[in-house]
């Protein structure tokens, strides 16, 4: 069989816990890069987090410059203003935000913005936000973040056992901190949106750790009487869930990306983009921790046990992997008759090691008649 229908058929012996510092240094290097960007540049955090004005006018005759010029004359900081020209089905239209201004310089960049636009002043929306309603809602995302973790942590410990929780949590703060480090080096405006999107991935990034967790306890029990050890456990059942977890991946993937190339790219909802954005890179973060770095961490916390410790470090790869699927590959030219003949053939204790590898141990045959 080719690579494809080994994956589909989750018989590949890819050899994940051998390879798994590869995986831990790239997401350290992917922190250190995270930590070194917040503490420089910190975030783009939006009006709805440190408070601001933002006028939207129709630009059917309108430039940014002429935007520029209209914050110009009115004695606004333009270096720090963000200017965007959004396009929806009501038309092109140019949005200009700043910091917190009084009344009356609203009103002036309102009628300004008005007359450079030729339409009326009520055309032109003005909203104003505070910092302290930002301030909330980072307040109230950290409390929903941390219960959020302490009820996974409870479930995970209740269902299969605290190391598995531990290395759960571990992967979903990694996932959120490299989400925001993305944004960091980026500097993509950090909205309610993101926030939400943030809070969102978890569930999947969860999700996806939980089924290949489900598969390592299953072939744990399956395997205690072998002499595997925890690290091929782990490569067996991460092999077996791999094109469940690519296939899940895929499927939230596409239509986020429809959201985010249709959505933001074409219609011009720019709203979309905050939250499909977050979602984006969340989602791949989530599949990627899953593989390497929640299941890796497992294996670590489980060899050092007593039943696996003398064990550490001892893989089985290739042929010897696929014993422990229970499946048995038949040489190019030999039909599986004469496969299994050579197997009838194997001594005694041969043919039961093999046996013993199976999901379901060979029925007993009936004794001939004399």
């Amino acid at each position: 069989m080719n690579l494809f229908s080994r994956l589909y058929r989750g018989e590949t012996t890819f050899n994940f816990i051998g390879r798994r510092w590869i995986g831990f240094g790239f997401s350290l290097f992917l922190v250190v890069v995270t930590v070194v960007s917040l503490f420089s540049r910190g975030l783009n955090l939006g009006i709805d987090f440190k408070g601001g004005v933002a006028w939207e006018v129709p630009a059917a005759t309108l430039s940014i410059e002429d935007v520029t010029q209209v914050l110009e004359d009115n004695k606004l900081e333009v270096s720090t203003a963000k200017i965007q020209e959004l396009s929806g089905t009501d038309g092109r239209r140019i949005r200009a935000q700043v910091g917190d201004q009084p009344a009356e310089v609203r009103t002036a960049v309102q009628n300004s913005l008005a007359s450079k636009a030729g339409v009326e002043s009520q055309d032109v929306s003005v909203s104003a936000v505070s910092s302290s309603w930002g301030r909330s809602i980072t307040e109230k995302a950290v409390r929903a973040l941390i219960v959020f973790f302490i009820l996974v942590s409870i479930f995970i410990s209740f269902r299969f056992e605290w190391k598995m929780a531990v290395s759960a949590i571990l992967a979903m703060a990694h996932d959120v901190l490299l989400s925001v480090g993305v944004y960091s080096v980026t500097g993509f405006s950090v909205t309610p949106a993101t926030v939400i999107a943030f809070l969102t991935i978890l569930g999947f990034s969860l999700y996806d750790t939980i089924v290949v967790f489900d598969k390592v306890h299953d072939n744990a029990k399956r395997l205690s009487a072998s002499r595997a050890s925890y690290g091929d456990v782990v490569n067996v059942s991460m092999n077996q869930v791999l094109m469940r977890s690519l296939n899940t991946s895929l499927a939230a993937v596409l239509p986020v990306l429809s959201l985010l190339v249709l959505g933001a790219g074409v219609l011009g909802v720019v709203s979309l983009q905050d939250f499909a954005l977050a979602l984006l890179v969340g989602l791949l973060l989530g599949a990627y921790s899953s593989i390497y770095i929640a299941t890796p961490v497992l294996a670590v916390l489980k060899e050092r046990e007593e039943k696996y410790r003398m064990k550490a470090g001892q893989l089985s790869l290739g042929e010897d992997m696929l014993k422990l699927f229970g499946v048995q590959r038949t040489e190019p030219g030999v039909s599986r008759e004469a496969d299994s003949s050579a197997q009838r053939a194997m001594p005694r204790s041969e043919a039961s090691t093999f046996a013993s590898t199976l999901t379901h141990p060979p029925r007993p045959r009936k004794k001939r008649r004399r």
